[in-house]
């Protein structure tokens, strides 16, 4: 059964029946973290890189940023069970959709805050899946782990 995450959402479960799915990964960055032993997968679908940029949002919904989103994602994951050393983590999205002459440059500005984040944390990130001008849907499947990700007008790939 699929868990969707939305925009500026984030989902956790143990539960080996269900799979988490994102769609449309433009400029947004998707976080997938994976611990195989304790079989707890989580993803968080994130807009924005800084909360700063509007505090009374990031109150009313912290998932929309890197800097609220990810840490409350790695806490989700430590509280069934979890542990950041057997953690596999994932990233995709990051693109140029409706910037193409880069004057925003949002996606690149929410992983470069994602990699600060992750440096001053000492998170390893397995496997990336950023840049461009495509969309990606992005699917973790807890029972196995299994990563895929399908990029606009590509076949769907497990990572």
């Amino acid at each position: 059964m699929n868990l969707i995450v939305g925009v500026s959402d984030m989902k956790v479960s143990r539960d080996p029946d269900k799979v988490l799915v994102t769609y449309s990964l433009g400029s947004c960055i998707g976080v997938v973290i994976y611990d195989p032993f304790a079989k707890v997968g989580g993803m968080l679908h994130y807009m924005l890189p800084e909360s700063e940029i509007d505090p009374e949002k990031a109150e009313k919904n912290p998932f929309m940023f890197a800097d609220r989103g990810i840490p409350l994602l790695f806490k989700a994951a430590y509280a069934q069970g979890a542990k950041k050393q057997h953690m596999d983590v994932y990233i995709f999205g990051g693109s140029q959709i409706l910037d193409q002459k880069g004057f925003f440059n949002i996606g690149k500005r929410n992983y470069t805050a994602l990699r600060k984040i992750f440096f001053k944390n000492n998170v390893i990130i397995k496997y990336e899946d950023v840049g461009g001008n495509s969309n990606r849907t992005v699917r973790l499947e807890i029972k196995t782990g299994y990563v895929h990700v399908k990029t606009s007008g590509g076949e769907e790939v497990r990572v």
